[in-house]
């Protein structure tokens, strides 16, 4: 089946979706307003979403990105990203930058998309989240900030373009 991915408006944004990547409601409503939310369907049926946020010129965040539980493993958080990487460079954009904890397979999965760590952010999970978040057992603490630069140079390393219903 194939995968149509296309932008809705945050007021339909698909929160119990979102909560599977950010346990905070709270948190995902307050960076919804001037975002963009991106869902995936297959059989007319919502599968993934991802909500990015404009940072500076040029520069935006990907703040969610969620997939259903039932539909993991099957490629379309990666179809999703791709995207996105390419609805992005399309639009100009110069970068994309994403927090994550500091280990698990969100990290490998943003590592094997171009995005690189630029920093980290000591204590994040704790000053953030009121309950303390799990990974595998361990708790998360840190934020490592990832960036995918777009290239300049036309002979760079092309990256996913966007595919699908824009």
């Amino acid at each position: 089946m194939s995968l149509l991915i296309h932008e809705v408006p945050t007021a339909e944004a698909p929160l119990e979706l979102l909560l599977l990547a950010d346990p905070s409601e709270a948190k995902i409503r307050s960076y919804l307003p001037g975002a963009k939310c991106f869902v995936a369907a297959t059989a007319g049926t919502v599968v993934g979403a991802c909500v990015v946020k404009p940072l500076a010129a040029g520069a935006h965040e990907l703040m969610s990105i969620a997939v259903q539980p039932d539909q993991q493993r099957l490629g379309h958080g990666t179809a999703l990203l791709q995207w996105i990487i390419g609805y992005f460079r399309d639009s100009g954009a110069r970068q994309l930058e994403v927090g994550t904890g500091t280990f698990g397979y969100q990290l490998a999965f943003y590592q094997r998309h171009g995005f690189r760590v630029a920093s980290i952010v000591p204590d994040f999970f704790v000053r953030n989240y009121p309950e303390p978040i799990f990974e595998d057992g361990i708790r998360l603490l840190d934020m490592l900030r990832l960036t995918l630069r777009y290239p300049d140079d036309p002979a760079a390393p092309t990256l996913p373009r966007a595919e699908g219903g824009r």
